[in-house]
């Protein structure tokens, strides 16, 4: 749709927006969420490596929490009280999406937390370098994103039965993840300022939504499951 990629573009969303602490306080809940999470669903693997690679994918979340802990107390703020208001999206969009099985688990990993941080980086190109710097910091790949797609492929290719099931799955995690970001943005006026303001700058909502999901597209397919 003619909109520029987060990299060409020039910041539009200022270091002192009062949405900044707002998008730090999601990531922040939206990193110690993953944390809780990934250790209870190790219990869900099958295999001891399947445990040891999902115990250092937390190991490298509660790294990410700490990095927006970080931001924020840099602008003194209290990183409890910032993330109690999403709280609730949050946690419903985990309980929504709960999975029942290893390969749910993976897939959820791999591709639902995927949509948010095609979300953030989209945005990060039209903030302050400093603020962008600490989004793409907490989004960085740990590089344990192979062990999940060899362990689906493998599963995928094996059992058609457990690939029709997991592209539903796939498809129902994206609708949940729209639904209660936009909940999100419904909610909080600063935080949705500040998207729309990075948005204009990448071409408008529409546009950048299209993206993320034919990126969602491009993970199913690595996934096996099309």
């Amino acid at each position: 749709m003619g909109a520029n990629s987060s990299a060409e573009l020039t910041p539009s969303v200022a270091l002192d927006h009062p949405g900044v602490p707002e998008l730090f306080a999601v990531l922040a809940y939206g990193e110690i969420s993953a944390f809780y999470r990934l250790v209870e669903e190790a219990q869900l693997s099958p295999s001891l490596r399947g445990k040891v690679a999902v115990a250092k994918m937390a190991a490298a979340e509660m790294n990410h929490f700490k990095t927006v802990e970080r931001a924020l107390s840099d602008r003194g703020v209290d990183v409890f009280d910032a993330m109690a208001p999403y709280v609730r999206a949050l946690d419903a969009y985990h309980a929504s999406t709960s999975p029942s099985t290893w390969l749910e688990s993976m897939v959820k990993f791999y591709v639902g937390d995927g949509i948010a941080a095609d979300f953030y980086r989209e945005i990060a190109g039209a903030l302050a370098p400093e603020i962008a710097g600490v989004v793409r910091d907490v989004l960085a790949d740990t590089g344990h994103s192979e062990f999940v797609v060899e362990e689906v492929r493998s599963a995928v290719l094996a059992n058609r039965q457990e690939k029709d099931r997991l592209m539903l799955w796939g498809r129902r995690l994206l609708g949940e993840a729209i639904t209660q970001a936009q909940y999100v943005m419904a909610q909080r006026d600063d935080l949705t300022e500040l998207m729309i303001t990075a948005a204009g700058a990448l071409g408008d909502i529409v546009a950048l939504f299209d993206r993320m999901q034919d990126s969602h597209a491009q993970r199913m397919e690595l996934l096996g499951l099309v």
